[in-house]
């Protein structure tokens, strides 16, 4: 019986890694960088087309913007593309607009951008973390995240919650079966 609460105990916390990971894919965050430049290229479903990878299927153009962290000078590449309607749901439909802000960024070489983006760069599988927003900023400080502390008071809230209501079902429970 002990392995068997060992498992459900590892499930559940696999679970809830599993969660975590998901919600710091999806939810935003922020950046202050420099905009070095800005590209369209054409991509299919396994990334980027070119002499090793030729297009093998459909295909649609993605924007590229090419940033630099104005302190480390780190270099970020960042996809804008629109989420539509899809998931997860930014309901961003002005990619073009986006990239015609960022092309104008870039041709002042201290012009210090604020991009609100999702996802993670990973470099092996040439994956893009995608912009939903990008404006000028004049300060190197990053804005509070509002949406994503009241969406983890409230998810903190409802877990609260299931917890309390599980606990007070149970003692219930057991005060029926004592009786």
């Amino acid at each position: 019986m002990k392995w068997l609460k060992g498992l459900a105990l590892g499930a559940v916390i696999l679970a809830i890694a599993a969660s975590a990971l998901g919600l710091f894919y999806v939810l935003p965050r922020h950046e202050v960088v420099l905009v070095t430049g800005v590209e369209v290229k054409r991509v299919d479903h396994d990334g980027v087309i070119n002499a090793e990878n030729p297009a093998d299927g459909p295909t649609r153009d993605v924007y590229f913007i090419n940033t630099e962290d104005p302190d480390s000078k780190k270099v970020m590449v960042y996809r804008n593309e629109d989420t539509g309607w899809s998931f997860p749901w930014y309901f961003k439909f002005d990619s073009a607009d986006e990239q015609a802000k960022a092309q104008g960024y870039s041709r002042d070489a201290e012009q210090l951008a604020l991009i609100r983006y999702y996802g993670w760069r990973i470099q092996i599988l040439s994956i893009f973390p995608n912009i939903t927003h990008i404006e000028a900023t004049n300060s190197r400080a990053q804005p509070f995240p509002w949406f994503n502390t009241i969406f983890f008071s409230l998810l903190g809230l409802a877990v609260l919650y299931v917890v309390v209501s599980l606990k007070r079902r149970k003692k219930r429970r057991n005060q029926v079966v004592a009786s």
